[in-house]
Protein backbone atom coordinates (compact mmCIF):
# COMPACT_ATOMS: atom_id res chain seq x y z
CA UNK A 1 0.00 0.00 0.00
CA UNK A 2 2.98 2.31 -0.05
CA UNK A 3 2.88 2.70 -3.82
CA UNK A 4 2.58 6.33 -4.85
CA UNK A 5 1.21 7.14 -8.30
CA UNK A 6 2.39 10.54 -9.50
CA UNK A 7 -0.12 12.78 -11.24
CA UNK A 8 0.92 15.77 -13.37
CA UNK A 9 3.80 17.82 -11.95
CA UNK A 10 3.02 18.10 -8.21
CA UNK A 11 0.25 15.58 -7.54
CA UNK A 12 0.01 12.00 -6.37
CA UNK A 13 -2.40 9.30 -5.20
CA UNK A 14 -1.61 6.66 -2.57
CA UNK A 15 -3.83 3.94 -1.13
CA UNK A 16 -3.62 4.31 2.66
CA UNK A 17 -6.11 1.71 3.89
CA UNK A 18 -8.97 -0.52 2.80
CA UNK A 19 -11.69 -2.61 4.33
CA UNK A 20 -13.28 -5.50 2.48
CA UNK A 21 -12.33 -7.28 -0.73
CA UNK A 22 -13.83 -8.77 -3.90
CA UNK A 23 -15.87 -11.26 -1.88
CA UNK A 24 -17.42 -8.37 0.06
CA UNK A 25 -18.74 -6.99 -3.24
CA UNK A 26 -19.94 -10.42 -4.41
CA UNK A 27 -21.78 -10.99 -1.11
CA UNK A 28 -23.43 -7.57 -1.32
CA UNK A 29 -24.56 -8.24 -4.89
CA UNK A 30 -25.98 -11.67 -4.08
CA UNK A 31 -27.99 -10.49 -1.07
CA UNK A 32 -30.88 -9.51 -3.36
CA UNK A 33 -31.09 -13.15 -4.53
CA UNK A 34 -30.70 -14.52 -0.99
CA UNK A 35 -27.47 -16.12 -2.19
CA UNK A 36 -24.77 -14.19 -0.31
CA UNK A 37 -23.70 -17.51 1.21
CA UNK A 38 -22.50 -18.62 -2.28
CA UNK A 39 -19.71 -16.01 -2.38
CA UNK A 40 -16.37 -17.78 -2.60
CA UNK A 41 -17.74 -21.14 -3.76
CA UNK A 42 -16.84 -20.60 -7.42
CA UNK A 43 -14.06 -18.11 -8.19
CA UNK A 44 -14.94 -18.03 -11.89
CA UNK A 45 -18.57 -17.21 -11.16
CA UNK A 46 -17.54 -14.54 -8.64
CA UNK A 47 -15.17 -12.92 -11.16
CA UNK A 48 -17.83 -12.94 -13.90
CA UNK A 49 -20.28 -11.29 -11.50
CA UNK A 50 -17.75 -8.59 -10.58
CA UNK A 51 -17.08 -7.83 -14.27
CA UNK A 52 -20.81 -7.78 -15.03
CA UNK A 53 -21.55 -5.39 -12.18
CA UNK A 54 -18.79 -2.99 -13.19
CA UNK A 55 -19.52 -3.14 -16.94
CA UNK A 56 -23.22 -2.46 -16.39
CA UNK A 57 -22.70 0.29 -13.80
CA UNK A 58 -24.32 -1.65 -10.94
CA UNK A 59 -22.12 0.11 -8.42
CA UNK A 60 -24.03 -0.19 -5.13
CA UNK A 61 -22.42 -3.56 -4.24
CA UNK A 62 -19.01 -1.86 -4.51
CA UNK A 63 -20.06 0.39 -1.63
CA UNK A 64 -19.54 -2.62 0.65
CA UNK A 65 -15.80 -1.95 0.35
CA UNK A 66 -14.11 1.12 1.83
CA UNK A 67 -10.90 2.76 0.66
CA UNK A 68 -8.83 5.58 2.12
CA UNK A 69 -6.58 7.48 -0.27
CA UNK A 70 -4.05 10.24 0.25
CA UNK A 71 -4.31 12.62 -2.70
CA UNK A 72 -2.36 15.72 -3.61
CA UNK A 73 -4.02 17.67 -6.43
CA UNK A 74 -4.78 21.26 -7.45
CA UNK A 75 -7.54 22.94 -5.47
CA UNK A 76 -9.90 23.00 -8.47
CA UNK A 77 -9.79 19.20 -8.58
CA UNK A 78 -10.84 18.95 -4.93
CA UNK A 79 -13.60 21.51 -5.44
CA UNK A 80 -14.97 19.50 -8.36
CA UNK A 81 -14.84 16.31 -6.28
CA UNK A 82 -16.70 18.15 -3.53
CA UNK A 83 -19.49 19.00 -5.99
CA UNK A 84 -19.89 15.39 -7.12
CA UNK A 85 -18.79 13.52 -4.04
CA UNK A 86 -20.01 10.14 -2.92
CA UNK A 87 -17.46 9.95 -0.15
CA UNK A 88 -16.13 11.89 2.81
CA UNK A 89 -12.80 13.66 2.85
CA UNK A 90 -10.45 15.77 4.94
CA UNK A 91 -7.88 18.19 3.62
CA UNK A 92 -4.93 20.27 4.79
CA UNK A 93 -6.16 23.41 6.53
CA UNK A 94 -4.44 26.76 6.04
CA UNK A 95 -5.76 27.68 9.50
CA UNK A 96 -3.38 25.21 11.12
CA UNK A 97 -0.49 24.82 8.67
CA UNK A 98 1.37 27.02 6.25
CA UNK A 99 0.51 25.87 2.75
CA UNK A 100 3.32 25.05 0.33
CA UNK A 101 3.85 27.55 -2.45
CA UNK A 102 2.83 25.27 -5.30
CA UNK A 103 0.61 26.46 -8.10
CA UNK A 104 -1.15 24.88 -11.03
CA UNK A 105 -0.39 26.87 -14.16
CA UNK A 106 -2.39 25.66 -17.15
CA UNK A 107 -0.80 25.47 -20.56
CA UNK A 108 -2.02 28.26 -22.88
CA UNK A 109 -3.89 25.76 -25.07
CA UNK A 110 -5.94 24.68 -22.04
CA UNK A 111 -7.21 28.18 -21.26
CA UNK A 112 -10.72 28.79 -22.62
CA UNK A 113 -12.79 31.91 -23.05
CA UNK A 114 -16.51 32.46 -22.67
CA UNK A 115 -18.46 31.62 -25.81
CA UNK A 116 -20.59 34.39 -27.31
CA UNK A 117 -23.45 32.01 -28.14
CA UNK A 118 -23.18 29.21 -25.57
CA UNK A 119 -23.49 30.00 -21.88
CA UNK A 120 -21.61 26.77 -21.03
CA UNK A 121 -18.33 28.12 -22.40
Amino acid sequence: MDTIITVLDHGFVRLVDHMGNDLSVVRAARVSYDAAWRAGEDTGSDNRLLRYLWKNHHTSPFEAVTFTFEVKAPIFVFRQWHRHRTWSFNELSARYRELPEEFYVPKPEHIGTQSNDNKQG
